[in-house]
């Protein structure tokens, strides 16, 4: 065997490892990602992602068809999700980019629709990343913003505390974020599932 061939099965079971862990413990990773897919829908044009980590929600765009642009700070977290794409033979349909948020590559009014789940409580400056992801957005465009409930920090805390670590999360919140939106005269609609909080917010056209 290939020794990347070797690399992508072997980071293909850690992937199955953690999602059968997360699902012990009452949190399924599919159905949390298809929840804020849904909810977004329809997803038009063209499409960003906002903090790849591990692909779990670029899997799940990449799986219903589409084709976009994701970006991580971390080369060794997407590393793990780019071998994960290689293992589905979904790589074709993504355009991987080491970017950080607080300060984008992109040109104004790149995207229309922005996605960025289960990164905001990572920020050091969300308000300075939220503002970049405004910028890209076009007119008429919408950014879908999710994290975790109380609930999924909770069990995200216990996850990390077995293995040995400690989640780090800031103090931001959603309902921080959606008045800062609406404050910039964004319409946006809120709704949640057990453990993933959710807002999406649309820009007004001119």
């Amino acid at each position: 065997m290939a020794a990347l061939d070797k690399e992508i099965l072997e980071n293909h079971k850690k992937y199955l490892e953690r999602k059968a862990l997360y699902k012990s413990l009452g949190y399924d990773v599919d159905k949390e990602r298809d929840f804020v897919l849904e909810q977004a829908k329809p997803v038009y044009g063209k499409i960003l992602e906002a903090g790849t980590g591990k692909g779990h929600f670029a899997l799940e765009l990449a799986k219903a068809g589409y084709n976009f642009t994701t970006f991580d700070i971390s080369e060794t977290e997407q590393a793990f999700a780019k071998l994960n794409f290689r293992y589905f033979n979904l790589y074709k349909q993504v355009d991987f980019r080491i970017e950080n948020g607080e300060s984008l590559s992109f040109k104004d009014k790149s995207f229309d629709v922005i996605f960025s789940v289960n990164t905001l409580h990572h920020l050091t400056n969300p308000h300075k990343v939220i503002d970049e992801l405004l910028r890209v957005l076009s007119l008429g465009g919408k950014l879908v913003l999710s994290d975790f409930t109380k609930e999924g920090l909770d069990l995200m805390d216990k996850i990390h505390a077995n293995e040995g670590n400690k989640h780090e999360a800031g103090k931001i919140t959603l309902s921080d974020i959606e008045r800062y939106l609406i404050e910039k005269g964004f319409k946006v609609d809120k709704m949640n599932s057990k453990f993933q909080g959710l807002l999406i917010a649309h820009q007004q056209s001119i």
